[in-house]
């Protein structure tokens, strides 16, 4: 079971895209409604099918956003980093959630109910652009992820997803190793391709010289091909 954190969290310093937008009554709305919760890692924060309650904040760790797929498999649609927002799209649809989400490593994640954020919407118009921008951003994120892994060949899905996950969790302090450590089964649900798949191609790419793995641990090389292989696709 997660457990909510109990150390006082400054909301101010990292709820910063929204405390700049709201007023002083609506930053009080926001201190009285907020929970901050701890997930150990591979535990589940939503499911498939559960309805949205919460605007949900990534403070601390890393979360994954899959859907279930044919045969079992899963699918990985986004990675989230601190600070993104996430869990807020099925509530605005009046659905439920269509994706389940989990703790990838220890995450802390700050939730606000959706029916306070929708209330202060009514009144905030620069809050709603905010909201709206951010739909916008993730749909067109969404939109180049359906090209690409549909229309790419296995290599260029594979050199896609470690480009994506550098730019998102960056470098180790040797400036070369990605910052996350993707199980061979998760690298190959986040780039739509079966486990052997991606065992198979990472090879390829050790021996091309564009990388060297350590367990889990992938240090890229020749950034600039890689670039290159996700670009041909």
């Amino acid at each position: 079971m997660p457990k909510k954190a109990k150390e006082i969290i400054d909301l101010s310093s990292t709820l910063t895209d929204i405390w700049r937008v709201l007023s002083e009554g609506e930053r009080e709305i926001v201190r009285k409604n907020v929970r901050f919760v701890h997930y150990k890692k591979n535990e589940t924060i939503y499911i498939e099918d559960e309805q949205p309650k919460d605007l949900m904040v990534l403070l601390k760790g890393k979360v994954k956003i899959y859907k279930s797929g044919v045969g079992g498999r899963s699918q990985i649609i986004r990675m989230i980093r601190p600070i993104q927002y996430f869990g807020y799209r099925a509530f605005f649809a009046r659905e439920p959630y269509v994706t389940a989400a989990s703790a990838f490593e220890t995450s802390t994640v700050c939730l606000i109910s959706m029916l306070v954020i929708e209330d202060m919407l009514r009144q905030n118009g620069v809050l709603a652009l905010f909201f709206i921008h951010l739909l916008s951003l993730d749909l067109g994120v969404a939109d180049n992820r359906v090209v690409n892994l549909t229309q790419k060949h296995v290599r260029g899905r594979l050199a896609e997803s470690l480009i994506f996950l550098k730019e998102s969790y960056g470098l180790e302090e040797d400036g070369a190793t990605i910052n996350i450590y993707l199980a061979r089964e998760d690298l190959a649900n986040l780039s739509n391709m079966t486990t052997a798949n991606a065992i198979r191609t990472l090879s390829n790419f050790v021996n091309e010289r564009i990388i060297s793995l350590d367990g889990r641990k992938i240090k890229i090389i020749d950034e600039d091909k890689l670039m290159k292989i996700s670009n041909i696709g």
